[in-house]
């Protein structure tokens, strides 16, 4: 029986076809495997290759001067119509092949340079776009890329080409959130994703796309060894030589692929990532958590850690980090700024509170810019720039989601400063308010917000992109603070532009200032941020099926698995789990703790306002497992100090070889994401009426009594150290939650190994 039988059968049996000529027909697929031997001196260039049989179960072949028998499972997949799951093994039986690698081929005909590929944290839309290759951290350099309505600009990444010539990439499983790849067929408004494992027993697959000349078909490549032919990538350079190295076969070794195909209706871009978000985890080995440290004694540490080493008492503010460099001193938004005082206002000490209060007599007026936005960055704490003075023409450019993180986050702490009874100064009020208009100024003027924005006349310099995504956010919670209806009619516009500009397109860019338009998870979040928001004060299902729709697509950011790191790295000595942990953009490909910077609050409010649980489990993965990255004296982190947070999880080789599963030493904008974490995320969400309990804190939970009235649990603490747990039980989804939700919830103060029951009445 053909590879494709026995399935295929098996899905076609009701339509008087075979299953080979359905999914053939339906799919436009058909699956090859090759040996491969390649020349490493002149970086892993491809000198012989053999086509491997599959139209046997157990084939036998050779190569040059070696012989493998093939052997082949096929299997239909539980509650899937169109899906295939396969486990295909070579064994080489007599002789050897030296510098060598297996590949299978699944061969996509009647291809269109059209159709939506995907890479999960990768490639979105193949990368095919206008490409520059610019060292870190790049800013657009030629007048000719510069201005208001240019395309979307990337750098020099893995991608598809944008026109003619080789079209290809190369990388590795760990390269992306989920080891899988995806595409859109425009013309038949088919979807295909190919999920595999991370590798066998030679480490990690190599995962590929090819396009032919004329680009009416294309290959989607598995490879064992990596062999990633001629170029790997390293930071903003898709042209760096290989250094990947093949394999010498001998007889008795054995190479094992497993992975599965799925086939699926696919009448928008939306659906590929729909089906993404239902089948991500399916392969997954391990998807297990483990606890560490609680979020109270996380919020302590950093706290102090905040006051000890980023208080500057001189002039009183926090600075991002360690002050190495100005965008280590200060910078308004994106990496911590006015984001990191919203925690330490929270739950901070006396003294933490009135160092915030410093921070923000010391931010107004001054650290507004006269564009009417806030200042980009600054050092020393009476030196403010526009944007990254390294780069003359630059100095100005001001990142607009700066702008838009400070407005959402100060209104945020002008709400808890009235629940706390603390008077918000009229002078800090009147600043964040102009930064409001400006920013309603922009989007009148331009019907869209650019990505940076001149800090002296406030013109759009670069535009597109979506880097204001968080601004319809902070627009909609303006309105309400400020009591001004414009701010919401505006923020409902932009978000309209975002949706039908960037959303529906599956493609979100701008939010990291220094990965140029590269697709990244921040604005992808801050999409998501915003929409919710919106439906959360308008009540119009327009915006909460857009935020389903940001969801799904920021989901593909958010790694889905337990990355099996080798026993000698500093993660595979410290048993790290990778799940849940978010990759950055597709130019820096790492992955980090948390959203940069955010809670991912907005995840549980559509869980809220949904029921559905997808948003509840991605939510628990990301703030659950953030905690293990926090250097403490019980929880060691390498060689990083006590309170930092480093945002590098490498899960590939992007900073060259011997990368993968390394510490380096740095206090990051994840400390942030960490302490909003611990005030945004209930550590314990009790619901029940449905019997629901989810341990987002670093808990264990048991259920000892589950009847019509009663839901009872016991709750028990594993670490070292006293958990003080932030329970919110939640009775009724129709009641809207207002900012600072979780301010005066009770806490739950459980002792080392201690362990407590409690019993919840349904209603």
């Amino acid at each position: 029986m053909s590879l494709l039988s026995l399935n295929t059968f098996l899905i076609a049996q009701n339509t008087g076809h075979t299953k080979k000529d359905y999914f053939q027909q339906k799919y436009k697929l058909t699956i090859a495997a090759h040996l491969n031997q390649y020349n490493y001196n002149r970086y892993n260039q491809l000198t012989n290759q053999k086509t491997v049989n599959l139209n046997a179960p157990d084939s036998k072949t050779s190569f040059l001067h070696s012989g493998w028998q093939v052997t082949m499972q096929e299997q239909p997949v539980k509650n899937e119509t169109d899906a295939l799951d396969y486990t295909i093994i070579f064994s080489c039986i007599s002789g050897s092949m030296h510098s060598a690698s297996i590949s299978l081929d699944i061969i996509a005909k009647n291809w269109n340079e059209n159709n939506y590929v995907l890479l999960p944290g990768a490639v979105y839309n193949g990368n095919r776009y206008q490409w520059r290759r610019i060292s870190y951290s790049p800013k657009l350099q030629n007048i000719k890329d510069i201005g208001v309505d240019k395309q979307i600009i990337i750098n020099d990444v893995p991608k598809l080409n944008d026109s003619s010539g080789i079209s290809r990439i190369q990388v590795r499983s760990g390269n992306m959130s989920t080891p899988a790849i995806g595409f859109r067929d425009e013309k038949t408004e088919n979807g295909v994703w190919l999920l595999s494992d991370q590798g066998n027993e030679l480490g990690d697959y190599g995962i590929g796309i090819e396009e032919m000349r004329n680009r009416n078909s294309a290959i989607i490549t598995l490879t064992s060894p990596v062999v990633r032919e001629l170029f790997s990538y390293t930071p903003a350079n898709a042209h760096a030589p290989s250094w990947d190295i093949p394999k010498n076969f001998k007889k008795g070794d054995k190479v094992t692929f497993h992975f599965r195909i799925y086939g699926f209706n696919a009448p928008v871009i939306q659906s590929l990532f729909d089906k993404f978000s239902f089948i991500r985890k399916d392969l997954s080995r391990d998807s297990s958590s483990k606890n560490t440290l609680p979020y109270s004694e996380c919020m302590q540490t950093l706290e102090k850690k905040f006051n000890t080493q980023n208080f500057v008492p001189s002039f009183g503010y926090y600075s991002v980090g360690m002050r190495e460099n100005f965008l280590q001193d200060w910078q308004i938004g994106w990496t911590g700024g006015m984001i990191s005082t919203y925690p330490l206002l929270f739950s901070g000490s006396e003294e933490t509170k009135k160092n915030v209060l410093r921070n923000f007599d010391w931010l107004f007026p001054n650290g507004i810019s006269p564009s009417g936005f806030y200042w980009d960055a600054g050092q020393k704490g009476n030196e403010w720039f526009g944007g990254d003075v390294r780069n003359p023409h630059t100095k100005n450019w001001h990142l607009i989601r700066k702008s838009g993180d400070a407005v959402w986050y100060i209104i945020k702490q002008f709400m808890l400063m009235d629940k706390m009874g603390i008077t918000v100064k009229q002078s800090w009020k009147d600043g964040n308010r102009k930064v409001c208009d400006a920013l309603v100024h922009l989007w009148i003027k331009y019907h869209q917000l650019g990505q940076f924005v001149d800090a002296q006349s406030g013109d759009i310099v670069v535009g597109g992109s979506s880097s204001g995504a968080i601004v319809p956010a902070a627009l909609t919670l303006a309105s309400v603070y400020y009591q001004k209806p414009n701010y919401l009619n505006t923020a409902k516009e932009i978000a309209a532009y975002l949706n039908s500009n960037f959303t529906q397109k599956g493609i979100s860019c701008g939010g990291p200032a220094d990965a140029l338009q590269g697709f990244d998870s921040e604005s992808s979040y801050a999409l998501l941020e915003s929409y919710t928001t919106l439906f959360e004060h308008t009540n119009d299902k327009v915006w909460l099926y857009a935020a389903e729709d940001a969801a799904h697509q920021f989901a593909s950011w958010v790694v889905s698995y337990n990355y099996r790191y080798n026993d000698s790295t500093a993660f595979g000595k410290l048993g790290i789990k990778t799940i849940g942990t978010v990759y950055a953009n597709i130019q820096n490909q790492h992955a980090a703790p948390g959203i940069c910077t955010a809670s991912g609050l907005a995840l549980l409010k559509l869980y809220r306002f949904t029921n559905d649980i997808f948003y509840l489990n991605l939510l628990k993965d990301i703030a659950h497992n953030i905690t293990q990255y926090l250097s403490h004296p019980q929880h060691t982190f390498g060689n990083e100090s006590t309170g930092w947070v480093s945002e590098r999880i490498n899960l590939t080789d992007w900073e060259g070889p011997g990368t993968i599963g390394y510490i380096l030493p740095l206090s990051t904008w994840a400390e942030t994401s960490l302490m909003l974490t611990t005030i945004e995320i209930p550590g314990l969400y009790v619901e029940p009426s449905l019997s629901r309990v989810t341990a987002f804190d670093n808990v264990n939970v048991k259920v000892i009594k589950d009847d019509s009235n009663f839901y009872n649990i016991a709750i028990t603490n594993p670490s070292a150290v006293t958990a003080e747990i932030t329970l919110l039980v939640d009775q009724d989804k129709a009641v809207p939650w207002l900012e600072n939700r979780l301010f005066s919830t009770d806490k739950l103060k459980l002792e080392p190994g201690q362990t407590i029951e409690m019993s919840f009445k349904k209603k």
